[in-house]
């Protein structure tokens, strides 16, 4: 149990899930804060006591207390010795409450960040919960490995990745429980397990994807592959020939590393395809790592133009990105896969904030969805700054999957108002796109705003009921609470402070 860690930091005062908007959107995206670190809240804060945010600022909780445990013991001590809920966070990128509740003990995960073990030759290592993709890059990386899957900026931490079992951009992968080889959890009793696929297997499946219901990630090990040096590629073609060209190009190319397409808005015409393939060619780009850096403030003013400035969208489509993509680059797969979300923080977010929705959809809708999708959109008036496509395989693993077969996915970045006017219209557009992503069989991604209705909930993750049976039995008092699962959870243990319905 590591008795020489200190002890648990129990601590009174002010305290603070994807992805990543778009290749050909890096730098415009790194002008703004759609994942960055905690900002100031946007919404009314809660009177008294402590309070935990997202990144949005839309969400303030208050909290009974806040938990940094440094070890698996202090974890353990928390959960047998604390009778009311406990909510579970990392660096709290869920956008929707997702890491929190009403009166909660809140474990503040980010002390434990230590590798445990880390083999090279068998090109596998075990890390704890708390620690940072960046912060494994920076271990493996001297000896020419790399992750197999991780989101696409390297500041999240572990746990909270794979309680969202988050994705990327890479080409022949899906969801991230595909790299995983198994889990150690701290259960609601006090009891510490391994969870895997030959151990534990449906807590294994559970807990990817589970958002924090079934316990406390601890611990993590993962498959690694070799580092290689990855060219870009970039094709500008009509949105309706896409999917033709993803299949035909990318799909089964076995050098291909990392793909995704910009849907540029207002049009929503046109996208930008970009895939990083393999390559023996020498790196233009010399650093390993890419630099851990804030955007300058004449980077986040070009920002705010090119969001709501006059022709600020065409300016970005037809010159900026454009520009960008000129040149010929050559990097290495772990620069490409370690930017830094501190570049994309904004001075404030009190007045208007960034925010992220997905969305999954058969690849075999994907014409028929961007229709849609672009219709509710205009008819909204949304102020989206860029549509990132992605692709998934599927995933038949985790319980809550948002990938059940072949997937596209859509992630919307855009940007709206925080007064409470403001928020009602974004969430009535986003239960339309929920309406409409359902109408062609596809789902939502759940670290974000939760105003989808029970019956979209139950639509979209049909096997929610054998997540919520599993609960059940491994937490009946449901002791591992947050907004999400008291929002769609009906066991009466989960609804004490549930959120009003919208």
């Amino acid at each position: 149990m590591d008795s020489a860690q200190p002890r648990a930091d129990y601590r009174l005062g002010r305290c603070g899930c994807p992805t990543r908007v778009g290749n050909g959107f890096r730098r415009l995206a790194a002008l703004v804060g759609i994942l960055g670190v905690l900002a100031g809240p946007a919404a009314a804060a809660p009177t008294g006591g402590l309070v935990i945010n997202d990144v949005t600022g839309l969400n303030p909780i208050a909290v009974e207390g806040v938990v940094t445990p440094h070890s698996v013991a202090d974890v353990v001590q928390a959960v047998r010795t604390h009778s009311g809920p406990i909510c579970i966070g990392g660096a709290r990128h869920s956008q929707g409450g997702q890491t929190a509740t009403d009166r909660c003990l809140f474990l503040d995960m980010r002390t434990m960040n230590r590798v445990l073990a880390f083999d090279p030759a068998a090109r596998r290592i075990t890390v704890e919960a708390g620690i940072t993709w960046r912060r494994i890059q920076e271990t493996i990386d001297p000896r020419g490995l790399s992750l197999k899957v991780m989101q696409t900026y390297a500041n999240f931490t572990v746990g909270g990745s794979l309680s969202v079992n988050a994705h990327g951009r890479y080409v022949g992968q899906g969801a991230l429980v595909g790299a995983v080889v198994s889990l150690d959890m701290v259960l609601a009793d006090g009891s510490v397990i391994t969870a895997s696929r030959s151990r534990n297997r449906e807590i294994f499946d559970g807990a990817i994807g589970g958002y924090g219901g079934l316990g406390v990630i601890v611990a993590a090990t993962f498959d690694l592959v070799p580092d290689t040096p990855v060219v870009r590629v970039v094709r500008q073609l009509p949105v309706g020939s896409y999917k033709d060209y993803f299949f035909a190009e990318i799909r089964a190319a076995p050098q291909a590393v990392f793909h995704n397409a910009d849907l540029y808005p207002p049009r929503y015409h046109e996208v930008t395809a970009v895939t990083w393939f393999a390559t023996e060619s020498k790196v233009t780009v010399p650093e390993r790592l890419a630099p851990l850096q804030r955007a300058s403030a004449r980077d986040r003013f070009l920002l705010g133009w090119l969001s709501d400035g006059p022709f600020g969208k065409q300016l970005r489509e037809y010159l900026y990105d454009p520009a960008q993509y000129a040149s010929r680059r050559v990097e290495w797969r772990n620069f490409e896969a370690s930017y830094d979300a501190a570049t994309l923080e904004p001075d404030s977010r009190q007045r208007h904030t960034d925010v992220l929705q997905e969305y999954f959809v058969p690849v075999t809708h994907f014409d028929s969805f961007v229709k849609r999708m672009v219709q509710v959109l205009r008819a909204a008036h949304a102020n989206v700054l860029n549509v990132s496509i992605r692709h998934a395989l599927p995933d038949h693993e985790s319980i809550l999957t948002w990938a059940p077969q072949e997937m596209f996915s859509f992630v919307i970045y855009f940007r709206q108002g925080t007064q409470a006017q403001e928020r009602a219209v974004a969430d009535k557009w986003t239960r339309q796109l929920i309406d409409a992503v359902l109408a062609e069989g596809g789902t939502y991604y759940l670290p974000y705003q939760l105003v989808a209705t029970r019956a979209q909930f139950l639509r979209a993750y049909p096997t929610a009921s054998r997540f919520f049976a599993l609960k059940a039995r491994v937490d009946p008092s449901c002791k591992f609470r947050n907004r999400l699962w008291e929002r769609y959870d009906e066991a009466p243990a989960c609804q004490e402070s549930r959120a009003p319905p919208p």
